[in-house]
Formats: C-alpha cells, sequence, structure tokens
C-alpha cells in the first residue's frame, strides 16, 4: 500500500470567471476539508500570484456556513490572474519561488482551476516538482466557458453560458420582429478557436425564433459567401439574426477580427485580443445590402452580470 501523503493544499482560481468556477471551488474546499491527510487548506489570492507573492487566505478559519455560499457567488472569489509562467529550462525563478512557499506551508496539494492556460501552469509545476523530489500532487480542476479544454467532455462554466447565449440570441431575435422594417443583427460571441458557443445559439430555435446563420472557427470563413448568405435571408425574410465566433478565420487562417485593423495585441500567452468584428462585418454587409443593420459583441461582462442565485452549478 503507498503511503499516505500528508500535509497542507493550496487552491487557486486562474483565467476568466464563470457562473459555476467558484462552486467547483466549494466543491473541492469541502472535500479537502473531510480528508484526514489534509492539514490545512489556503486560498491563493489571483491565483499562481498568491503563491509567487505568499498570499494565502486560510480557509479552515472562514465560516462555513459563509463557504457555502459560493456556489451562487458570481465571479472568481479568490481573484484571478493571466500570468504565464516562464520556461522552467530557461528560468528557474517562479519555480524556485513556488517551491519556497509550498515548503513553507507543507503544501502536498495543489489544485487549480481554470482552462488550457492554467493547465499550462499545473504541467510545468507538476514536472518542476518531480525534477526536484518534491513530492506533491499538482491537480488540474477544469474551468471554459469556451469547452474547449483537451480531454474533457464539457467544461463546468460552459453550460450555463451556453444558456446565457440561446436566451440572448431568442430575445435579440424578437426584438428584431418588432419593427415593421428590415433589419440585420450580427452578433459576435466568445470562443477563439472553438465554436461551442457559438453553436450553442441553435438552442435559440427551440421556441420557434431565434438564430438564422451560425459562423464556426472550425470551418473558414469565406466573406463573400456570408454577405450572400445574409442578403439571401433578408431578401427573403427582411429579418437577420446571425451569430458569429469571436475566432472565425479565413482559409490562410488569419482571423476575421484582424482584417479591421493591423496592430493587433497579443496578451502573455500569445494569444491576439480578439473584439470587433461584429462592427467589421455589419460595416461589410451594410456596403452591399443598405439594410438597417447592428452589430452586437457578447463578452466577458455580461456573462459573468447572468450569474445569478436560481443558475445551477453546471
Amino acid at each position: 500500500m503507498a503511503k499516505r501523503l500528508v500535509g497542507s493544499a493550496i487552491i487557486g482560481q486562474s483565467g476568466g470567471p464563470s457562473a459555476v468556477i467558484n462552486s467547483s471551488m466549494l466543491g473541492a474546499i469541502k472535500t479537502l476539508f473531510s480528508k484526514e491527510e489534509i492539514t490545512r487548506v489556503y486560498g491563493a489570492s489571483n491565483g499562481i500570484i498568491g503563491v509567487l507573492n505568499d498570499e494565502l487566505y486560510d480557509l479552515n478559519l472562514e465560516d462555513k456556513n459563509e463557504l457555502e455560499l459560493l456556489k451562487y457567488t458570481p465571479a472568481s472569489a479568490l481573484g484571478s490572474c493571466r500570468h504565464k509562467l516562464s520556461d522552467p529550462n530557461n528560468d528557474e525563478y517562479e519555480y524556485k519561488r513556488i517551491l519556497e512557499v509550498f515548503k513553507k506551508y507543507n503544501v502536498r496539494y495543489f489544485f487549480y482551476i481554470g482552462g488550457n492556460d492554467s493547465m499550462d501552469t499545473c504541467n510545468k509545476i507538476s514536472k518542476y516538482l518531480l525534477k526536484m523530489g518534491y513530492e506533491c500532487r499538482v491537480i488540474g480542476i477544469p474551468k471554459t466557458i469556451d469547452n474547449d479544454l483537451y480531454g474533457t467532455d464539457h467544461t463546468p462554466g460552459f453550460a450555463s453560458a451556453a444558456k446565457y447565449i440561446a436566451t440572448s440570441i431568442a430575445e435579440i431575435s424578437l426584438d428584431t420582429r418588432v419593427y415593421d422594417y428590415g433589419n440585420i443583427s450580427i452578433v459576435e460571441i466568445m470562443g477563439r478557436n472553438a465554436g461551442w458557443l457559438a453553436a450553442s445559439a441553435s438552442l435559440s430555435n427551440l421556441n420557434g425564433v431565434g438564430v438564422d446563420l451560425i459562423y464556426l472557427p472550425e470551418i473558414p470563413f469565406d466573406l463573400e459567401k456570408f454577405i450572400d448568405d445574409v442578403n439571401d435571408i433578408y431578401e427573403k425574410k427582411g429579418k437577420v439574426v446571425v451569430a458569429v465566433s469571436e475566432g472565425i478565420k479565413d482559409i490562410d487562417g488569419k482571423y476575421i477580427s484582424e482584417y479591421a485593423t493591423n496592430n493587433r495585441e497579443k496578451d502573455k500567452f500569445g494569444h491576439t485580443q480578439m473584439g470587433g468584428l461584429a462592427q467589421y462585418l455589419a460595416s461589410e454587409v451594410k456596403r452591399y445590402t443598405g439594410a438597417k443593420i447592428r452589430g452586437i459583441e457578447i463578452s466577458l461582462t455580461p456573462l459573468i452580470a447572468f450569474s445569478t442565485a436560481t443558475t445551477p452549478a453546471i
């Protein structure tokens, strides 16, 4: 039988918040409290940044009834970050600091809630600790509204976001029908390289009103065909609702949002900053149809605002 690994645990949150990231954390915390092997449970302030700065919350001191409220609390209760750890082969400074903090608190379990970049952090830390001979279990807890985390069927946060998208598209569709003139709505939806969220717009049609066209990043985007498709529906119905993933690309792999500007900033992980796609497509369609048209960007803020006490932890 393997020897029990006894020590404290740190849990942190990283990346963009979701409606249920705190619910996932609560489940982990409650389980950790029930394990004899876990001597203490700490929460890292602002993810891995909190570990590097030795800014930890002793969660054992928190009122258990207050912790239960995490199930219905929006955003990231511990704070989040978007910090990319360097390659340990080039710079070990941050890893040495992490190990120093782990030793200080006898951390033998590290839980990190996040998406692909957060799992990259877990992978790097796990390999470094193994290399240094420090026994510690590093566990990634999946979280991403994009539902693009490898090895998972679906991630906590996606279902709540998908429900929001479907509801919003249905409401937009209903709004377009109240006027006696034609109009086109182009809705930009989060999802850099995965179209799950944009595809969830199709759920808006369950009640007979909803989206007419959906464009996903997995399928090369052709601007001329897009305009033809929109115009064809506009001529037939007079009302058009389009859902486009923010990450749609042309046949060469260039983001369509980059057509609006050639000066796209990148984040710390090297990802191109998204945004402005709906307005760009709206202006292009306007040139060819002359219709009343609006571009709508569904981004981070409304997705957070959707989280309420009645939102199920899905």
